[in-house]
């Protein structure tokens, strides 16, 4: 199956929510900023009102071109209904686009908005079923333990009753999968292979019978997205590398070679506990040879500042909501 996943000619990717906007910063030629995408759709006057919003989460739209064939799915849905519902129509998102969404694992921060995600491919699509690809483990609750030990909940995502009632066509597997004509790959459960990257300390999840909480650190119902571009290798999108950005990679390339990987993006969960293994994932990545990163989210600012030093910022291009990615 790896194998087969399709070359194709292009991806572009718009960062449809993240943690953070930014159009002033200068970009390579193949990354665009929010600002000119939102005068492109209609924005006359520069304003609050008129711009996207931040929040904590993830939501990217992903568009692979063959000729003249083309798919884009959403990869993720971030954290509420309102962030994605405020900067679509200001991006100028084509909904009726959009073949299907990938979920990457259980989290509020990516899956909050799916109901809208769901309600406006729909409504653009003629009110068809829209795909929702899922792992069966992601709809337990989960939470996070406090400094005091004492349990924080994290808000239950949309279950696969409700999104079907939205509309959606929910597909749940625990196995690798490719989508729409080959042009998507979605991951399995990631191999944990690094001794350092050691998941989510301190997460639960609701027990089986859902009497008690459970420890929970590697959510293994994590998964990622891969695209193979001709001539250039391999796209991974990593929405928040709970399994760690390092093991993604090992997995894509073991997956993948002799395909090299060419770029990635995404979150890769080195803030708060998992800075002190900043040092660790950035000597790690250096193997990989990767000519484009895009670090978000959950990447926080410090590892974003030991990639640019370490890569350079004609590798390193931080992600920010209404950012567009040609590759």
């Amino acid at each position: 199956m790896e194998q087969a996943l399709r070359a194709v000619d292009r991806v572009e990717f718009l960062v449809l929510v993240d943690n953070c906007v930014d159009s002033l910063s200068t970009v390579p030629k193949h990354v665009s900023l929010e600002w000119p995408r939102l005068m492109r759709n209609g924005m006359t006057e520069l304003s609050g009102e008129g711009q996207c919003c931040a929040n904590h989460g993830l939501s990217l739209i992903v568009t692979a071109r063959e000729r003249d064939l083309v798919h884009t799915i959403m990869f993720d849905a971030g954290p509420e209904n309102y962030t994605l519902e405020r900067n679509a129509p200001r991006l100028g998102v084509d909904f009726s686009a959009v073949d299907g969404i990938v979920l990457s694992h259980g989290h509020w921060d990516h899956a909050g908005g799916l109901p809208a995600a769901v309600r406006l491919v729909g409504a653009a699509n003629g009110n068809r079923s829209v795909p929702v690809f899922v792992h069966p483990d992601m709809f337990r609750q989960r939470a996070m333990t406090l400094a005091s030990g004492a349990i924080l909940p994290i808000k239950a995502i949309p279950d696969p009753q409700e999104l079907g009632e939205l509309g959606a066509d929910v597909q749940s597997s625990t196995e690798p999968q490719l989508l729409f004509d080959d042009f998507f790959w979605v991951s399995g459960e990631i191999p944990r292979v690094t001794s350092y990257e050691k998941g989510f300390p301190g997460h639960m999840r609701r027990s089986e019978d859902g009497s008690s909480w459970e420890p929970d650190p590697l959510i293994m119902d994590e998964r990622f997205v891969a695209v193979r571009v001709r001539d250039k290798g391999i796209v991974v999108f990593t929405a928040c590398s709970h399994a760690g950005v390092v093991n993604v990679l090992l997995h894509a390339t073991e997956s993948f070679s002799p395909t090299p990987l060419y770029a990635l993006a995404g979150g890769f969960h080195l803030s708060a506990v998992n800075e002190r293994i900043i040092p660790e994932t950035v000597r790690d990545l250096h193997p990989f040879g990767l000519t484009v990163i895009a670090p978000g989210h959950c990447t926080g600012w410090r590892a974003t500042h030991a990639l640019v030093k370490a890569f350079g910022e004609s590798v390193v291009t931080p992600s920010a909501v209404g950012k567009a990615y040609a590759l």
